[in-house]
């Protein structure tokens, strides 16, 4: 089934939103049409004016490492591109002083610690005191919008892997997202949002027509994207996640996992919805954990994405490597309870009560699958 995507939409039916008005876009590679047209030419084409572009994490084309500073400059057509990760991650009064309205198009991916949903509230905010209407061109969630699971962020942690508490895997597109924090009173703006038009909930990104592309460098499918909500967690510790090599977030390594087809058995027993684990080895690109050395890993395979409960099988994982490996294992103390949004994971995987944390994130989950209800757009 063909997906109309946000934009689509409001060339087709609401250009007298912005028709006449001073745009800003907020925007990356992953803004596309169905045929691949970006969405700066594409507003272009429909005489829009285009004052400025506004660029994420990863840039204005999605290929900047993770985690490092994206400079501002100028984009195509000549556009200054206002950077959003490097001295401010929040549009600043200058940077607005030009505009009628800002819009938000991009790809997001599902889950909490993805940084764009945050650049788009942190905007959402900046407009509202800036006095500029804000609109998200809505996408897909591509790991499925009608899947809430994890727990929901302690506001002690909150960080820009996190900023208000939602769930890990929140189960909303970017304009239901935006919906919900305005309207439990995160902050106080007016947020419009042009609708897709043909999406269900229970779609997956490849099934929307929209073509994939990579929404941030390692994220290189929508597989990727649902293991990510899994495999991230190690970013926090002294093992990788696979970046730097040909699949990342679907591989966990470290020099000193000898033992990697042993655990993999061992997870395998565990019978885990919908994965399966094999051991291997992979060469690591300089740069990254391990760079320059070829290291033993598991590989996380999916086998049926629909039963994958992928929180839950992180946090196993994490215990079953740790227990083998305690004099090995080192947290990265401060980015572990980030992205967790707690600091009760490392606990639990330390102690070995990962079955307790478990039945409580599946709590939460469920308590915020409810309160989401009133500010979803799509059934």
């Amino acid at each position: 089934m063909q997906v109309s995507p946000g934009l689509e939409q409001l060339l087709l039916h609401h250009l007298a939103q912005v028709r006449g008005r001073r745009v800003g876009l907020i925007t990356n590679a992953s803004s596309v049409l169905p045929d691949l047209t970006d969405t700066q030419t594409a507003l272009h084409a429909a005489g829009i004016h285009l004052v400025a572009l506004f660029s994420p994490e990863h840039g204005l084309y999605g290929v900047e490492p993770d985690g490092a500073a994206v400079t501002s400059g100028r984009g195509p057509e000549g556009l200054p591109v206002h950077s959003l990760y490097g001295e401010t991650c929040r549009p600043t009064p200058e940077m607005l002083a030009s505009l009628d309205v800002l819009l938000f198009d991009i790809q997001d991916v599902g889950a909490r610690f993805y940084t764009y949903i945050w650049t788009m509230s942190l905007a959402l905010e900046a407009a509202a005191e800036a006095g500029l209407a804000f609109i998200v061109l809505d996408r897909p969630d591509p790991i499925r919008a009608d899947r809430v699971e994890g727990n929901i962020l302690d506001p002690k942690y909150a960080s820009f892997v996190g900023q208000f508490p939602v769930a890990l895997r929140y189960g909303l597109t970017p304009g239901e997202l935006l919906r919900y924090l305005v309207g439990t009173g995160e902050f106080s703006a007016q947020v419009t949002v042009v609708p897709m038009k043909g999406y269900r909930r229970s779609m997956w990104y490849d099934e929307t027509g929209i073509p994939w592309i990579d929404p941030s460098p390692n994220l290189r499918n929508p597989d990727a994207a649902l293991l990510y909500t899994m495999t991230v967690f190690f970013e926090g510790t002294n093992a990788t996640e696979g970046r730097g090599t040909d699949d990342p977030f679907t591989l966990v390594g470290a020099s000193w996992l000898t033992d990697a087809g042993a655990i993999a058995a061992e997870l395998n027993a565990m019978k885990l919805p919908g994965l399966r684990f094999d051991s291997t080895s992979r060469s690591v690109e300089p740069g990254f954990k391990f760079g320059g050395q070829t290291i033993p890993m598991i590989k996380v395979i999916v086998t049926d994405r629909d039963r994958v409960r992928a929180p839950e099988s992180g946090l196993r994982m994490l215990r079953a490597i740790y227990a083998r490996h305690v004099k090995e294992w080192q947290w990265r103390e401060r980015q572990i309870d980030r992205l967790a949004g707690t600091d009760e994971l490392r606990a639990a995987v330390e102690q070995g009560t990962v079955d307790a944390l478990v039945k409580k994130w599946d709590a939460q989950a469920k308590a915020f699958e409810a309160t989401r209800k009133p500010f979803l757009l799509y059934r």
